[in-house]
């Protein structure tokens, strides 16, 4: 099912904080938002799941205005993992994935207990499933609340930095299990070498507005990231995959006027950028992409 962002503004206590944001997720794709800190990524995000709603412009689910759906089906179609997820209440991780069942709630409950039962499995929690939530690590929690997701059985997928609190071993675990589902996938993402391995398209966001779009190895240029994110970058090819990956570090400050040659290392010219990349491999995690 295709999601569309139409010229969304967005306002908030009189800030904007959004403008004239356009964007199209292809049925089955995964997207992924990067920029930096404040630039509007969580803010967009909560309009396509109904958090926020926009002062002008569309979010789309399917054709269909997203603010004009009924709250439950809106909620078949679109599951979200925000980057906060608080709960007083001390739930089973077994009751805290249920929650994704309650759009449904025509299901018969042996139905339920059978898609919660997989969503736990597919993220590596049902060893968890009779343990309080709120004592749970970081990165247990983050999983259990994909795994709600899944047992939500949306047709579109908002996540919101899903790799939070998990380590490098979960981090690929949950990406891989996100690409390889089939949903129509929209993420905000920090780390840009995961974007690049994970994501079929990029959009890049500064300052409420996107400045580029397209494929990683199309986007992730030095010059862009420069001028985004204030860092130097190296892009390099993973040596099995092929995907772009990009090597940091700081840009030389612009008050320094010493010679090159009595530089530190890390204040070289900003111009010595390096060779143009070979052409990229095929996308290194093919999937389908259903039609809705």
């Amino acid at each position: 099912m295709p999601l569309g962002i139409e010229g969304v503004t967005v306002e908030v206590a009189g800030r904007r904080i959004v403008e004239d944001v356009r964007l199209a997720v292809a049925g089955g794709a995964f997207v992924g938002l990067v920029g930096p800190n404040g630039s509007g990524k969580s803010t967009l995000l909560r309009c396509v799941y109904r958090a926020l709603r926009p002062a002008s412009g569309v979010v789309r689910i399917g054709g269909d205005d997203a603010h004009a759906l009924p709250a439950r089906e809106a909620a078949r179609l679109v599951a979200a993992l925000p980057q906060e997820s608080a709960s007083g209440f001390d739930f089973t991780v077994a009751e805290v994935v249920g929650m994704g069942r309650l759009p449904h709630r025509e299901r018969t409950a042996a139905g339920d207990r059978e898609i919660c039962a997989e969503a736990m499995a597919r993220t590596g929690v049902a060893h968890l499933a009779d343990r309080g939530f709120l004592g749970l690590s970081g990165g247990e929690k983050q999983r259990v609340l994909i795994a709600r997701a899944l047992a939500q059985r949306p047709r579109v997928l908002v996540l919101d930095e899903p790799t939070n609190h998990l380590d490098i071993a979960h981090q690929l675990d949950v990406l891989s299990l996100v690409q390889g589902s089939g949903l129509t996938v929209l993420a905000a993402l920090h780390d840009l070498n995961l974007a690049a391995a994970y994501c079929d398209v990029l959009y890049v966001l500064d300052g409420g507005r996107v400045v580029a779009s397209g494929a990683p190895h199309d986007v992730l240029r030095p010059e862009l990231l420069a001028e985004v994110f204030g860092v130097r970058a190296h892009p390099v090819r993973h040596p099995e995959t092929g995907a772009v990956q990009l090597l940091f570090d700081r840009l030389p400050r612009s008050t320094d006027t010493r010679p090159t040659d009595a530089r530190p290392t890390d204040a070289r010219p900003t111009d010595r950028h390096p060779a143009p990349l070979p052409h990229p491999h095929p996308h290194p995690h093919p999937h389908p992409h259903p039609h809705p």
